[in-house]
């Protein structure tokens, strides 16, 4: 199994996509640590954290509780449609700012120097297929997004001769529980299944794909 004898860390874990990837990197042989912001998160898939990943200090005394860990899928995140970028307010961009990137900088922050002190790892981010370029009623989310994939290509060449690699995935729609609660009339079967984008997430955690360093991986699903 690709995973075997590698421990994984996934933020993000309670939800839809979080708990796919789970689902898989569990079936491919992983560990699996699981951490989530919900209160008493419990989950049968592996070991679990509450955790809020917005506090420096709550992740630090997370990390050091986890011990010695080989890849960490950050998948953490959010979305809001907005107004026009021209009425987007602070408490929306800020909101999606915390929960898409703050969330993520305090795990590299934590994350990167323990997988350096022992020689390497995998790390992969969610960006977004759409924040390729903008669009319309999405200027804060899509702005959050594109601060994901820059961060993961800067990352990637500060740390790629460490032995890290620095990978993100960038899905279309995910078929989740929110997203068809959100949009009833939409095809579902067009969206990226959890699992399926979860399968991107663990070939990139493993060790074929030692290659790969600073990559945005569409995953648009039918789209």
């Amino acid at each position: 199994m690709p995973l075997t004898g590698k421990k994984m860390v996934i933020t993000g874990a309670a939800g839809g996509l979080g708990a796919g990837v789970a689902r898989v990197a569990k079936r491919q042989g992983a560990e699996v640590v699981l951490l989530d912001v919900i209160e008493d998160f419990q989950s049968d898939l592996g070991q679990t954290f509450s955790v809020d990943l917005t506090d420096s200090d709550n992740v630090e005394a997370c990390f050091e509780a986890i011990g010695p860990f080989d890849i960490v899928a950050n998948i953490a995140g959010g979305f809001d449609m907005g107004p026009e970028v021209h009425q987007t307010d602070d408490a929306l961009w800020d909101a999606l700012f915390d929960i898409n990137v703050t969330t993520l900088r305090r795990v590299l922050s934590a994350a990167t120097p323990r997988l350096l002190a022992n020689g390497g790892g995998r790390i992969i981010n969610v960006g977004a297929v759409g924040a390729l370029k903008g669009g319309p009623n999405m200027g804060a989310y899509l702005a959050s997004k594109s601060v994901v994939m820059r961060l993961t290509e800067s990352l990637s060449e500060e740390v790629k001769g460490q032995g890290i690699n620095v990978n993100a995935v960038l899905p279309s729609v995910i078929n989740t529980a929110r997203n068809r609660q959100d949009m009833p009339d939409a095809d579902f079967t067009l969206w990226v299944d959890p699992e399926d984008l979860g399968q991107v997430v663990c070939f990139l955690g493993s060790d074929a794909a030692k290659a790969i360093h600073g990559a945005l991986i569409p995953v648009n699903g039918l789209i």
